[in-house]
């Protein structure tokens, strides 16, 4: 929204200068300049709290360049004729809107104010003259005639100057055609669906409700919402369905209101739900700030965050099965302009036996997208309409800045939720098998996953203690003499080496001793396709020696060519590493220690999963 305007006035001897001066003074001057110096017009006296800039233009005292630069700088432009004065008004078309139109760009048309000036002289109107002149032109907004001599209409003319810029028709409407452009059926079909709480299809009178206070701080009373419907009922089939207005009717109020004049509804509407004057999402509600995160700290979604997730989700999970479909999830993504989630997302989280996102693979995919890109997770939000529907200052509510992972080392507790594995090995070790095998896929179902599909990623959720945590796996490129601070920044590292390979171990013990050896990230070895002939390794050191004289645990024994869903205690065996990295090395090797951590772990996914079917069923 245009935070202050200027007003460019037009033409000679037809009184413009009068005008302004009629409005500034409040009488009628009796000498007049050829032309009056700029004037603002403070926000807190007018209508729309806007600061108004007036400028003059004379012909006896200005060039052509001085025209043409304040013509490419005015928000509105006021062309005044005199009513009494049919030559003023033949030069309307034929010079000064040929004028404007050469110096302004086409693609964005300056809205005009034809004024009519110098009605205290005649006894008709001129409408009937300016009518076609307006329906050829659609930049021309609307034509008042008024007075400078008694003063009428002069606050109006001011009044719609700045409508024209702050609620212009061009953008919404198409005169010739009357019916509402596609951008703005775009934008405010979009408002509908986030509006939609139950995703039913119709604004129920609570939802209707909810609109209008979003919008306009006041709820509508009930007969005036069910005069509101009866309208709808009246003009448009189907625009009213079970009591509750339908995409139809809704998109028929907003036509109602534009041909009535009341542009402003219609832009308060679209303002409040984030777009711009191009009716786009403007880019600082996209993004509201730009958050610092300090080394060391990390970004999550909080719990009103997964709150409103899961409403979004349940929403648009229409047979209940807990997962989405692909229509689902392209009805949930509708709101959207491009489609956010690739094929790959399918293979960053856990699906159900078709494929497709299951509940706790949506809120994983939107935990990891918070993690590694923040910003992008605000665009999302702001998309779903988070802010508007959590009632929140902006997107960056939803987020919360972890404190630095150094304070958690010192107090030896953490208050995060999701940790972070990065997982390095040869070529062939079995690093996307180990990923694949926290979703749950043995090597039969990853071997049906496109390449071209394939992830570097996975995230799911581990229990450590009775608490859930969020583990994120990351791949990273075999490439060891370049290895990004991004690919050595993680909560713990994991090494794989393929155990039927001799050749594989090497790997891993260059990574770890140029690379982690001295710091304090903890570190596990994982043996895997530990179902195969174990080969003995060509180096120096066995396995179990090098973790041995490291301080590491022993090496453990991993396989994803299983029968049913590969073992995942080693994911909560590395989660908890992730989160107690100061535990010692003394504990890392106790049965009891491990025996507390999986037990919990058994304990809370069953209580988790039963809980999860007790809330569906409440919902």
């Amino acid at each position: 929204m245009t935070s202050s305007l200027s007003s460019f006035f037009l033409t000679a001897k037809v009184g413009k200068t009068s005008l302004i001066m009629s409005l500034v003074s409040e009488e009628f001057p009796q000498v007049v300049p050829y032309r009056a110096e700029e004037i603002t017009i403070p926000a807190d006296v007018t209508p729309e709290r806007v600061p108004t800039h007036i400028v003059d233009y004379s012909e006896a005292e200005q060039t052509d360049e001085q025209l043409s630069s304040e013509i490419s700088k005015a928000n509105v432009i006021c062309i005044v004729y005199a009513v009494n004065n049919k030559t003023s008004i033949e030069k309307v078309t034929s010079h000064w809107i040929p004028l404007i139109n050469d110096n302004t760009d086409k693609d964005s048309r300056v809205p005009v104010i034809l004024v009519g000036n110098k009605s205290d002289l005649v006894e008709h109107s001129s409408m009937e003259t300016i009518l076609p002149v307006m329906n050829q032109y659609t930049e021309i907004e609307t034509c008042v005639e008024c007075s400078a001599k008694n003063l009428k209409n002069i606050s109006e003319l001011f009044y719609y100057a700045q409508k024209a810029v702050l609620h212009p028709t061009g953008p919404l409407y198409c005169p010739e055609e009357k019916r509402m452009k596609p951008a703005c059926i775009k934008a405010l079909t979009r408002i509908f669906k986030v509006s939609d709480l139950d995703n039913d299809g119709i604004l129920n009178d609570n939802e209707l409700n909810f609109f209008q206070r979003t919008c306009f701080n006041a709820p509508l009373a009930s007969q005036a919402l069910e005069d509101v419907k009866n309208v709808v009922r009246k003009n448009v089939i189907d625009g009213v369905c079970d009591n509750g207005l339908t995409l139809k009717g809704f998109l028929f109020l907003h036509t109602l209101f534009i041909q009535r004049g009341r542009h402003e509804t219609t832009w308060t509407v679209l303002r409040r739900f984030g777009c711009d004057d191009d009716l786009e999402l403007h880019q600082d509600y996209l993004f509201p700030l730009t958050l610092k995160i300090p080394p060391d700290c990390t970004t999550e979604l909080n719990h009103n965050a997964y709150l409103f997730l899961q409403s979004v989700f349940d929403k648009h999970d229409k047979d209940h099965d807990c997962a989405l479909s692909p229509e689902e999830l392209k009805d949930l993504f509708d709101v959207f302009p491009y489609m956010p989630w690739g094929p790959d997302v399918n293979n960053t989280v856990c699906t159900n036996d078709e494929g497709w996102i299951t509940y706790q693979g949506y809120l994983s995919q939107w935990t990891l997208t918070t993690y590694l890109d923040v910003q992008r997770c605000l665009e999302y939000l702001g998309y779903l309409g988070y802010s508007i529907i959590s009632q929140q200052e902006s997107q960056a509510a939803a987020i919360t800045v972890t404190r630095d992972k150094k304070i958690d080392l010192q107090k030896k507790q953490t208050q995060r939720s999701v940790f972070r594995c990065n997982i390095f090995g040869d070529s062939g070790s079995g690093k996307s098998g180990f990923l694949q095998a926290f979703l749950g896929r043995n090597l039969m179902r990853q071997n049906i996953v496109s390449e071209e599909h394939m992830s570097y990623y996975a995230i799911s959720t581990a229990y450590v203690y009775g608490q859930e945590k969020y583990l994120l796996l990351h791949e990273v490129f075999p490439d060891f003499d370049v290895l990004s601070d991004a690919d050595q920044a993680c909560d713990i590292v994991c090494l794989v080496y393929d155990a039927s390979n001799p050749h594989s171990f090497e790997y891993c013990a260059r990574v770890f001793k140029q690379y982690f050896m001295d710091t304090k990230t903890p570190c596990m070895m994982i043996a895997a396709k530990s179902d195969l002939q174990e080969t003995k390794q060509l180096y120096a050191l066995t396995p179990l020696e090098f973790c041995r004289k490291h301080k590491m645990p022993p090496p453990q024994a991993f396989t994803c060519n299983t029968a049913d869903a590969p073992c995942k205690d080693i994911y909560t065996k590395l989660t908890t590493m992730a989160m107690h990295p100061h535990v010692t090395q003394a504990d890392l090797k106790s049965a009891t220690f491990w025996l507390r951590v999986s037990v919990g772990a058994t304990v809370f996914a069953v209580l988790g999963f039963a809980m999860y079917r007790v809330l569906l069923k409440q919902r």
